[in-house]
């Protein structure tokens, strides 16, 4: 074999394992991103099931507390409100924001709530209230696996080199299902 044949062939060697190398690179992060895109969309979607357990929730328990506390009707009417909203909401970020403003509503209902003694003893309010309680802490649960998902996938595509993927194929930064305000204020509870 003579010397431009060995060196077309090691030519071509080095230009098929650059290509082989270049494909696996991109290919891998593509697919990469695509899984935990998908990560990140089925954490919401578990977000969004006890979400919906709580929103079908809220009506029973706006009407047990309707019947005892007839007079608190701005705070009822405030719960109803922010329910509505969670109804509406179309994209995450608004749903997000629509879901803490119904957790701040909620909190000041079950302050309302402490005022009724009668009410605090009723079975349905309790067997509601301790629904509602058990939902919270499995929203709570789903979404910080949400966060944790969607921290993965922005630490993902935000990283150098796959970035630069990340962007070529349109994958945008999630967003973190955050706290309200009010939840950084302890609620006053007064007997």
């Amino acid at each position: 074999m003579d010397s431009k044949k060995k060196t077309l062939i090691v030519v071509l060697a080095v230009i098929v394992l650059i290509a082989i190398s270049a494909y696996s690179f991109f290919a891998g992060n593509y697919n990469k991103f695509v899984r935990l895109d998908q990560a990140v969309k089925s954490s919401w979607a578990q977000v969004e099931n006890q979400l919906q357990r709580r929103f079908d929730l809220i009506p029973n328990l706006v009407e047990t507390v309707k019947g005892y506390a007839k007079h608190e009707k701005d705070v009822l009417t405030e719960v109803t409100n922010a329910r509505s909203k969670v109804g509406g909401a179309g994209t995450v970020p608004d749903k997000i924001a629509a879901n803490n403003e119904l957790s701040g509503a909620l909190s000041r209902l079950l302050l309302v709530v402490e005022r009724y003694p009668d009410l605090k003893a009723n079975q349905n309010f309790l067997h509601l209230q301790d629904e509602l309680a058990g939902t919270e802490n499995r929203i709570a649960v789903e979404r910080m696996r949400y966060n944790e998902a969607v921290k993965i996938y922005n630490q993902a595509i935000k990283s150098f080199p796959a970035n630069l993927i990340a962007g070529m194929f349109g994958f945008k930064e999630g967003a973190f299902f955050d706290a309200p305000k009010e939840a950084k204020t302890a609620p006053k509870v007064q007997f």
